[in-house]
């Protein structure tokens, strides 16, 4: 089970960036050459206690993993001490120790892809870090948007990795899939498949939307299993991609959008909301 970290320290006095700092924790342009010191204070009674609690290994560090907010992709994995996590805290930005340079470093303070932190998870033992943010940019140094693309069972069958291949969940996997063939399209002689005659026809694409999302509706007016429900849900989720790819949206795009509305009431969405009609004039 994972724990929230900075939502546990947000009422702390001196959380604020610029409060909840250490005497090193600007990110811009620091080279800061330190050693790992476990025993490294705050000013604040309430951070210095859960920094106590996690549990350093004997060079003082612990696992840090980044993580992308909206798709939930793992982006690299690096070590903190206390300084580097009090860093991420205050700058909002990811910061990790360097065991070969012994000097605290801010991912993106050379390439500008930094990431942008919302949140700092605690695993269950406490021997490990999470740091949820948004990337600004592609974080492995190869230019590759994560830095896990290499297969073990690929390279079982020496292939070769692949940077466009990344750790894809079930629902990046499917956008991969309807991405690539759309860049099938150009010069197909071959009966094309299910998903090119969509990515052709957009009334057709349209027409199966409208049609299940109507059929996804029946199964809760007809008090259908829920097995049928989550089927329907799933002809509607890839349908709904397939127009997404069209329109070149990425879901990562739809997320972002759901997850900035977390702190806002529906009806407020709906206020703020711009009616292409009130733009025209």
């Amino acid at each position: 089970m994972a724990v929230s970290y900075v939502h546990m320290v947000q009422s702390a006095r001196g959380f604020h960036k610029g409060n909840l700092s250490s005497p090193r924790s600007s990110y811009k342009g620091r080279r800061t050459h330190c050693l790992v010191f476990a025993s490294m204070h705050t000013s604040d009674p309430k951070v210095d206690s859960l920094l106590d609690s996690i549990k350093w290994d004997n060079k003082g560090l612990a696992v840090a993993i980044a993580q992308n907010v909206d798709t939930g992709a793992i982006l690299m994995q690096g070590f903190a001490n206390r300084e580097a996590v009090v860093t991420t805290m205050s700058s909002r930005k990811a910061t990790f120790y360097s065991r070969s340079r012994s000097t605290l470093w801010t991912k993106g303070e050379t390439s500008n892809n930094f990431i942008n932190v919302h949140d700092v998870f605690l695993d269950c033992d406490r021997d490990s870090v999470i740091y949820l943010g948004k990337p600004d940019g592609p974080t492995c140094h190869t230019g590759a948007e994560t830095c896990y693309y290499t297969s073990v069972f690929d390279l079982l069958k020496q292939q070769e990795p692949e940077g466009n291949k990344l750790a894809l969940t079930s629902l990046y996997a499917l956008e991969s899939t309807i991405s690539q063939r759309k860049a099938e399209l150009a010069g197909e002689n071959e009966k094309p498949s299910w998903t090119k005659r969509l990515l052709l026809n957009d009334k057709l694409l349209c027409s199966k939307i409208r049609e299940e999302a109507n059929e996804l509706c029946q199964t809760l007016e007809n008090n259908e299993d829920k097995s049928r429900t989550a089927s329907e849900m799933a002809d509607v989720l890839y349908h709904a991609m397939v127009l997404l790819a069209q329109k070149d949206v990425k879901i990562e795009d739809v997320l972002q959008v759901l997850r900035l509305r977390f702190s806002q009431s529906g009806i407020e969405e709906k206020r703020s909301r711009v009616s292409p009609k009130s733009v025209d004039g």
